[in-house]
């Protein structure tokens, strides 16, 4: 699979010009490793235009490509390949350190990558083309709403998105082509994922021209364009929101909801189809990056609930209630002290949480971004199926900055208690300072800038979320009953994830589980069951990834003694982008046999 597919960063990208790579020239290794990164990098972009916009690269604004061509795979694979091939040429051995980890980095995930477009994965990834967690209906709405990657602020970047507009529909229609092949094929959604598509696409299309995300950037111009160029663009937008995008999610969903969904399953795992087994295998590594059996995962997720459980149990002990586990549960989130009273109180809540972070960052991290971070509600058009907060990169430059959603839908189900704990996640120091530093470096090559791993990235959030003592965090029980709450829910994810799709396990097994072991309301357990099911593996990647750097932590803290920084070992995770777990273990290996230098 390509670097924007894999990581959801770039879901409309699309092969466009035969850009070569050329062949790297004898001489200095790094110079050659360099060129090489360059090279596959450039040509990555002119096959993949939404991913230069992603990164803030108009060059291609104007494009969204084919990605759900055969010829875009053949052009992803073949790349792939002569990657592999001309790395092979450079001597390893011949290189800095930071070179030689650069190397590494773009070896296991090429490797990665190009195991995705093996006959037995490609089938299944073709035959599910989007789900209700990602998917071309979600994420071109996203990017064109005026509040995603792609900018409107001149006449050319409104002009841009209209000719992408135009090529809205032929993705539409290939997306139909995939979903009917995998009918042929047998390799079919389950109903579920289904049914929430088309209630995505119904509420997208309920709003009409004015209410659709697509409408937001003419709802209000920049004070640069004209009242005529304003005039002509508003109609051009109704127009393509008529004539184009609206008929082909109306297309979509009817074939989903007339031809497609009573032909899906009413099974939810991946191992109750021909070949799942193998497909769930694939995607237990490409998430994990690391070789991992779907019996290991489910064994480390029931120790880690385990764990969990026993540290829930001595906070309930601590606030003195009396009763057993389960009525602690209900107790805390039934109580309504607990309950948000409004959207702007949970706006206010979290900026309040930001500025006392950030007092404590120092102590930490040496390393911090540049990059501005805003606070926002989730759009109205998606926050229904959101999680309670999300995280958007901004870009290197910082012309846009990253973004922290909060969901303020059905606010009886949100907690007061989860707040501290999703903040160090999604924003500070989680995703933001990781996604931010990584852009900003512009020493490392852009694969490493803009690439990463589940594994890494998520492992990171989750992480920081246990530097809660450190950053001034859960200092109230309930708070951090908060913080255990979360943690549980990427410990289950181990057990259910794994349960359902190598061991049989039923949507309704995995929900009991879930609400069985920890306070998450019922509509979080569900969409989060329903999230396992949509996109097998990718939930693995947090628990497995938080476990490698609290285990290299450990290791560096009892190898360097006195000598262990947190600002030097936070540097070393994040100063060269999201590594595959065995190349951060074999980096940090490096750091502490200098000395923690």
């Amino acid at each position: 699979m390509s670097f924007a597919r894999s990581l959801r960063l770039g879901l409309l990208a699309a092969a466009m010009l035969p850009v070569a790579v050329q062949a790297v020239p004898s001489g200095d290794a790094d110079a050659r490793l360099k060129k090489l990164f360059a090279d596959t990098d450039e040509a990555a972009l002119h096959r993949n235009p939404m991913m230069a916009l992603y990164r803030g690269d108009m060059r291609f604004a104007d494009q969204l490509g084919d990605p759900f061509s055969d010829a875009h795979d053949a052009a992803e694979k073949a790349a792939d390949e002569d990657a592999l091939h001309m790395l092979a040429a450079i001597p390893r051995a011949q290189l800095t350190p930071t070179d030689q980890i650069a190397y590494d980095v773009f070896k296991r995930s090429t490797d990665l990558d190009l195991e995705g477009y093996r006959a037995d994965v490609l089938k299944f990834s073709h035959a599910m083309p989007i789900t209700h967690f990602y998917g071309l209906h979600l994420d071109y709405a996203d990017l064109s709403s005026g509040q995603g990657a792609a900018p409107f602020k001149s006449v050319k970047d409104y002009d841009d998105a209209l000719k992408r507009h135009a090529q809205y529909p032929h993705l539409v229609d290939e997306v139909i082509g995939r979903f009917r092949a995998g009918m042929a094929e047998g390799i079919v959604e389950p109903k579920l994922v289904i049914s929430n598509i088309i209630d995505q696409l119904d509420l997208q299309l309920a709003g009409g021209i004015e209410g659709s995300p697509y409408y937001g950037p003419v709802k209000a111009f920049p004070a640069t364009i004209s009242a005529a160029d304003q005039a002509r663009l508003r109609a051009a937008f109704a127009a393509a929101i008529r004539d184009e995008i609206a008929p082909a999610n109306t297309r979509l969903r009817d074939f989903l909801k007339t031809d497609y969904l009573p032909k899906a399953r009413d099974t939810v795992g991946l191992g109750q189809l021909p070949g799942g087994q193998a497909y769930y295998a694939y995607m237990i590594e490409a998430n994990t990056t690391l070789p991992l059996s779907a019996q290991a995962v489910h064994q480390l997720g029931l120790n880690e609930v385990a764990r969990i459980t026993k540290e829930i149990e001595a906070v309930k002990a601590k606030v003195g209630f009396q009763g057993d586990l389960h009525a602690f549960f209900q107790h805390m989130t039934t109580d309504p002290q607990f309950a948000p009273p409004s959207r702007d109180w949970l706006e206010k809540r979290y900026r309040t949480i930001e500025a006392r972070i950030e007092t404590r960052i120092p102590e930490q991290f040496s390393l911090v971004p540049k990059t501005p971070l805003d606070i926002r509600p989730d759009p109205a058009y998606k926050e229904k199926s959101s999680a309670a907060g999300e995280y958007m990169q901004g870009t290197p430059d910082g012309s846009r900055p990253g973004v922290f959603y909060y969901n303020g839908y059905d606010l009886p189900t949100r907690f007061t208690w989860g707040e501290e704990t999703l903040f160090l996640h999604e924003a500070i120091p989680g995703h933001h300072f990781q996604i931010s530093l990584a852009q900003e470096n512009k020493d490392l090559p852009n694969f490493m800038r803009f690439g990463g791993n589940t594994a890494y990235v998520e492992g990171w959030a989750l992480y920081s979320e246990s530097l809660w003592p450190e950053l001034g965090m859960e200092t109230d029980p309930y708070q951090r009953f908060g913080g255990l709450n979360d943690e549980m829910l990427r410990a289950m994810r181990l057990v259910v994830d794994s349960g359902i799709h190598a061991m049989g396990w039923t949507r309704q097994q995995a929900i009991d589980y879930m609400t069985t072991n920890s306070a998450m309301g019922k509509a979080d357990v569900t969409a989060e069951v329903e999230r396992y099911i949509a996109i097998p593996g990718q939930a693995l990647a947090y628990k497995v990834g938080q476990l490698t750097i609290a285990k290299e932590k450990a290791k560096a803290k009892a190898a360097l003694g006195a000598k262990f920084d947190p600002r030097a070992f936070h540097a070393q995770v994040l100063d060269t982008g999201a590594l595959p777990m065995t190349v951060l273990e074999t980096k940090i290996d490096g750091w502490i046999a200098r000395g923690g230098r």
